[in-house]
């Protein structure tokens, strides 16, 4: 599409941004909501809605060319990211789930399913190209380094027993006297061939020509009918047109067209960047010296004007106060001296009483406020990025709304937008210049004017202030202080510790849409989460934080998650796409991996410290840990005793605390045996537990399907999807992945055009693999339960049932007992 499409593409979201804040921004705060159905469904539809925004507008800023454009177009589009993760924090907290079904607001605002799918936006990549290819390009040489040292080691032969040498050397003879016997078959057959073939008579040769008719005949029927039957289902569109099934031309050159925009992109990237540093040489050469010479003179008219309506010199504002730009502000001399005044008063107060006496309000006052908190109902929880929504939309209204870019074509950046926004900045670096000079210039004019008022300055106040901030918390001690990022990085992949991740991707984790999800909770059924809803799950707690600075700094902080399902679910697969996805590093702290590394506790804060300071380094980065129930058993087993997996136990949640918000590092854990661990020290180390379960119907169809095309297979009608998609129910994705690898091998791939593959050949494997049953998965149902989460819903779901069978007149004393649980809670 041209560059005209996508900025009326970009007019058409700021239109529904508009809508969206003046709906979350009224002039008059909304009064609270009672019903908890209502709220939700406010905050699902808001929801869906800013996804929809966030979907376009990524799709505009992987496209839009205009360097000044894109800026602002991030600007909003992190804004939006940010704004999204809020509202399902708060979907969280109000629902008490990780899962919501947005079926109903679907269909109200006719919608599919896949477009309420999360994006992962294409800039977490594109825009630190370089830096991450730099990163991997130092992991990936250190890996190198390391397996050329591996295999220089000096090759050892392998004791070989001589029962072992004989079965070789009987396994070789064997096949050559096969390969050997099967020539002198066919041979063998051959020569039979040619005595028993006999002259053909008249009527052999009618028959022939009857027999070869009869066949011939027989296939362009066939091939007729299958013919007429395909565009029978194509005109009834029950399956899709061959031609539409592959790309055709428009769409490769489409896609050549947008990879050829990415380049664009970069090179007026670049002509812009040398533009402002010109531009702002230029302007500090031409107009910095008029610039400060009428600051001067206006500061100095400010002190004649204050002398005569005063009778006496001002006090020139702090540095922190704005300098002279408080005086520039649209005020009389009286009224900035009244200011000045005031801020010296609060100055010198006596700050310790004033907390005191906060603090004994806030004792009076808590219990009043939780009170009149709970008679409010329910309230939107404030919000970080709506302010930053508000700024971006004023500016896209102020400069780009009706801004006439006819002579604008090519979309390159606009000289005088660049003049106006440095303009700004070098006033400011003039001003505190300025400011410098007139302070000392405004004490002179005071010592020799007056006198006996010159005494006075504003310096104590300031040096007090500064040895207030100036009191800070101690520092962690840096113990590689003396070392280098890669000396760093290098003995952390010697040890096995620092991982390059899979190439694989969010998209390529397959599953179903959960359809029937309101419904079955309008039926009081808890449904089970689909795959696809893990997926969208994973993309807003991991990889929007970890893609954007700005989202993670202000959006709520997740530290840890930890990932429970059975084997075979795609834990391990969610991770290295994480990482993939944002340009991660991958450090791999799982008991059995740091089993005999770094041993006593000098050397496990070593490593800790190690990991820390590579991953903030290296930002973004991900900690995986691995089989994570091992660090919090309830009880070693026996065989695991040596390896020591509950030594991180206390360390780890001890660092997890100094990663802050501006420290782009996740630690997420894996396990599959959560029982065998202590539940209250696994949730307090893990804020968010995400419950992966089998994969439904419909996510089995699509795996199959898909996995079995992926393997080289070929889907035809003698493959029967739904049939394999129902018998293999209980089975994971990880165990269709081994049946399909299993039956589609490289000889099957050449047989297909005469033998079809069909959904026999994969039930014999299919059947020697055991299925998770469905003790598993409710073992792993009623452990969720007793997680914070977990009981929360639970309270909420039992709390409903109350009040709706208190109902009757006959049971009023259990009613009453009701309420008064409900007070005590």
């Amino acid at each position: 599409m041209s560059q005209r499409t996508y900025n009326q593409m970009w007019a058409d979201v700021q239109l529904e941004l508009s809508r969206l804040l003046t709906e979350e921004l009224p002039a008059e705060p909304p009064r609270p909501e009672k019903d908890r159905v209502v709220f939700f469904q406010r905050l699902a539809m808001l929801f869906v809605r800013y996804v929809q925004i966030f979907r376009k507008l990524e799709e505009v800023y992987d496209q839009v060319v205009h360097p000044q454009k894109r800026q602002l177009i991030r600007t909003v589009l992190d804004g939006v990211i940010g704004r999204v993760l809020e509202l399902k924090n708060e979907m969280v907290e109000k629902e008490f789930s990780e899962y919501h079904y947005m079926d109903d607001v679907l269909q109200d605002l006719k919608l599919k399913p896949v477009d309420l799918e999360i994006p992962i936006p294409r800039y977490f990549i594109s825009d630190c190209s370089k830096a991450l290819q730099q990163r991997k390009m130092m992991v990936a040489d250190i890996l190198k380094m390391v397996a050329a040292t591996e295999s220089l080691s000096p090759l050892m032969a392998k004791d070989m027993s001589q029962e072992e040498a004989i079965k070789i050397i009987q396994v070789a003879e064997r096949a050559r006297q096969g390969r050997l016997r099967a020539k002198l078959n066919e041979e063998s057959r051959k020569m039979n061939r040619m005595y028993t073939t006999k002259e053909p008579g008249t009527g052999g040769i009618e028959s022939a020509a009857i027999c070869i008719q009869k066949v011939w005949r027989g296939y362009i029927q066939r091939k007729r009918t299958k013919i007429a039957r395909i565009e029978e289902m194509i005109f009834l569109g029950m399956i899709m047109d061959p031609k539409y099934q592959a790309p055709c031309p428009a769409e490769i050159s489409a896609r050549a067209n947008e990879a050829y925009t990415r380049t664009k992109q970069e090179e007026y990237e670049e002509d812009y960047q040398k533009s402002v540093v010109a531009i702002t040489n230029q302007l500090q050469d031409v107009e910095g010296q008029d610039m400060c010479m009428t600051m001067k003179d206006q500061i100095r008219q400010w002190f004649i004007e204050c002398r005569d309506a005063t009778g006496s010199f001002p006090d020139y504002p702090d540095e922190e106060e704005g300098g002279s730009a408080l005086i520039f502000s649209e005020k009389d001399p009286q009224q900035l001296m009244e200011e000045i005044a005031a801020k010296e008063e609060e100055d010198s107060n006596n700050k310790p009483k004033g907390k005191e006496e906060k603090k004994e309000k806030g004792k009076k006052d808590k219990g009043k406020g939780d009170e009149e908190e709970e008679e409010a109902g329910l309230k939107m929880l404030p919000s970080a990025f709506l302010p930053d929504l508000e700024v971006g939309h004023k500016t896209y209204v102020d400069f780009w709304q009706n801004r006439n870019e006819t002579k604008n074509f090519n979309q390159r950046h606009e000289v005088e937008l660049i003049k106006e926004e440095k303009r700004k900045v070098i006033e400011a670096q003039i001003r505190l210049q300025v400011d410098e000079q007139m302070r000392q210039e405004l004490a002179e004019w005071k010592l020799a004017v007056d006198k006996d008022k010159g005494g006075k300055t504003k310096g104590n106040p300031k040096k007090k202030k500064g040895s207030k901030s100036g009191k800070k918390k101690k520092k962690e001690k840096d113990l590689t202080s003396d070392r280098t990022l890669e000396s760093l990085c290098q003995e952390l992949v010697e040890q096995g510790l620092l991982k390059q991740a899979n190439n694989v991707r969010m998209q390529d984790y397959l599953g179903d849409y959960s359809y029937l999800g309101t419904t079955l909770r309008q039926n009081d059924i808890e449904p089970m989460p689909s795959l696809s809803d893990v997926r969208q799950v994973l993309s807003l707690y991991a990889v929007l934080p970890l893609g954007s600075q700005e989202v993670h700094e202000k959006a709520p902080l997740i530290k840890a998650i930890l990932l429970v399902g059975p084997a075979g679910v795609g834990k391990k697969m969610l991770v290295h796409a994480i990482c993939q996805e944002t340009g991660a590093n991958l450090f791999d702290l799982s008991p059995l991996n740091t089993a005999g590394k770094y041993p006593g506790k000098s050397g496990l804060a070593m490593m800790l410290h190690m990991v820390l300071k590579v991953a903030r380094l290296l930002q973004p980065s991900v900690i995986w840990i691995e089989d994570a129930e091992k660090m919090f058993y309830k009880k070693v087993p026996k065989e695991e005793k040596e390896l020591e997996p509950k030594r991180l136990k206390k360390d780890l949640p001890k660092s997890l605390k100094l990663i802050k918000g501006e420290d782009r590092v996740l630690i997420i854990g894996t396990t599959k045996d959560p029982l065998s661990a202590d539940i209250k020290s696994l949730c307090k180390m893990y804020s968010k537990i995400i419950l992966i379960p089998r994969p439904d119907y419909g996510s089995r169809h699509i795996l199959w399907k898909q996995l079995i095309k992926n393997q080289g297979g070929e889907i035809t009608k003698a493959l029967d999807l739904s049939s394999l998609a129902k018998i293999s129910d209980g089975y994971t994705p990880g165990h269709i992945v081994q049946v399909i690898q299993s039956v589609i091998t490289k000889r099957r791939i050449l047989q297909q055009a005469n033998r079809p593959l069909t959904a026999a050949e994969f039930v014999v494997p299919l059947a020697k693999i055991d299925p998770v049953f469905q003790e598993e998965e409710e073992s792993l149902k009623n452990w969720y339960a007793k997680t914070p989460l977990g009981k929360k819903r639970i309270k909420a779901a039992t709390g409903k049932e109350e009040e709706e069978g208190g109902a009757p007149v006959k049971d009023k004393g259990k009613k009453d007992k009701n309420a008064k649980k409900k007070g005590k809670k």
